[in-house]
């Protein structure tokens, strides 16, 4: 939570790639002094040292692939950090499982092994071009048209996108209370167009913790074995959620630009309240029906897997990445990035005794309700940014959140019943921002200015 906050300075002395390399050095050091450690506090201290490289990273490698990626593509392209998230979550439970029967020495490879990742990262960064937009912020324009040509098809592709960027830029710094520290961060929450921004980040943020995912990775082997399995078996159950919520991870490069990022929100958390309650009844059948207990415990989480994977596992570290202004971006993806960890560290914590409080039922019954309240939040919170350039979303942003919670409800959910429902293939949507108005009203403000 520490690291997610010094991501900006780090951002603005050293560049997305800079920072990222230099992180990438500290995710190699601290696994490996995990490794060596011989007390319980010198353990600790790494462990929290480490935790300022991750949020640096966390803060930064969502944003540059948003800022690099062309539009038709953002979504798919963005995402790839929670593909390779989900992958290094089914190898760490993959090694748990090979060196299950190592004595003594196995949680040392354990911690040891994560450093493995880092190492081809510093050397890849340096094959990637810069942020063109963070080159912009630097007043690097020659350098940032060449990263955009190497980025884009052709030079006229780049050169439209760079005007783009630029212009909204200027007028962003223009109407910005100002570009220190202090003053970005304050405007997340006082400038009306950025706080919604906020809000919708924050919301696909919170709703990663709220769904409850983290505490069913974090104690996984624990939530099978009070299924009715045993130690190795809990284990083996274990890897199989890390393959699915990798494997389902892929769908999602798919559907994000197609499907959208509100519409996969909408679609999926209903299925997640859905298994959660399930696996969390199943919790009731008795020790005499032991193995059709185990079953479903496991057939519910892996489904509930399955929707998670194409819907909020993907898009929580997508959406903050995107729907900033660039001048704010780095401190609201530090905002976002903040939240998801903090969140992930008061449930990770609170968990066993919330099962023991309340036992499996209740823990997945409250966790369902939960997911209850992120849908409607994301109803409530998030627009729909696929198809949009960096630079459009800027003005969905500007709409107030009563407006868009108005047209949501008059507008859409009609004209999706009428579609979906009454398969009314001429049901026709009204658009809730007139594209062409807004631009000649932009144009307008430009040429005035």
């Amino acid at each position: 939570m520490i690291g997610v906050w010094v991501s900006d300075p780090l951002n603005n002395l050293l560049g997305r790639r800079g920072l990222i390399f230099v992180t990438g050095l500290g995710l190699i050091a601290t696994p490996l002094g995990m490794a060596f450690t011989r007390t319980w506090g010198q353990l600790l201290a790494v462990r929290l040292l480490m935790g300022i490289p991750y949020g640096a990273k966390a803060a930064t490698v969502s944003v540059y692939a948003a800022e690099i990626a062309p539009t038709a593509i953002r979504g798919a392209i963005t995402i790839g950090w929670q593909l390779w998230v989900t992958f290094g979550i089914f190898i760490g439970m993959a090694a748990n499982v090979i060196v299950k029967d190592v004595p003594r020495i196995a949680w040392r490879l354990q911690l040891g092994s994560a450093f493995i990742p880092s190492v081809p990262l510093i050397f890849l960064v340096w094959l990637v071009p810069e942020s063109p937009r963070w080159l912009m912020k630097k007043g690097r324009y020659d350098a940032a048209f060449a990263a955009f040509c190497r980025l884009r098809r052709s030079p006229l592709l780049a050169a439209r996108d760079m005007y783009y960027s630029h212009v909204l830029y200027e007028e962003e710094v223009a109407l910005a209370q100002g570009t220190t520290y202090w003053s970005r961060l304050t405007d997340l929450f006082r400038v009306p167009r950025i706080r919604r921004a906020s809000l919708g980040a924050f919301t696909t943020m919170i709703g990663q913790q709220l769904c409850g995912i983290n505490v069913i990775s974090f104690y996984s082997s624990t939530v099978f074995r009070e299924g009715g399995y045993t130690n190795d078996q809990a284990l083996y159950a274990s890897l199989g959620f890390g393959a699915l919520n990798f494997a389902f991870c892929i769908p999602a490069l798919f559907l994000v630009d197609t499907f959208g990022r509100r519409s996969l929100l909408l679609s999926t958390f209903p299925f997640m309240t859905l298994f959660l309650l399930l696996t969390g009844l199943a919790f009731l059948l008795p020790d005499s029906q032991q193995s059709t207990r185990t079953s479903l415990v496991a057939a519910f989480i892996y489904i509930y897997t399955v929707f998670y994977s194409v819907g909020e596992g993907p898009i929580a570290f997508l959406y903050p990445a995107e729907v900033f202004p660039t001048v704010h971006r780095e401190q609201g993806m530090a905002w976002g990035v903040w939240a998801n960890n903090f969140f992930a560290a008061l449930l990770g914590l609170t968990f066993p005794s919330l099962l023991r409080g309340l036992s499996p039922v209740g823990a997945f019954c409250l966790y369902a309700g939960l997911n209850t309240l992120a849908l409607s939040w994301v109803w409530c919170f998030v627009p729909e940014t696929k198809g949009l350039t960096l630079e459009e979303i800027d003005q969905v942003f500007s709409v107030p959140t009563r407006h868009f919670i108005h047209y949501e409800t008059t507008q859409w959910l009609p004209w999706w019943f009428r579609r979906y429902v009454l398969f009314d293939r001429k049901a026709q949507l009204v658009p809730l921002l007139d594209w062409e108005t807004d631009r000649e009203a932009n144009a307008q403000r430009r040429s005035a200015a």
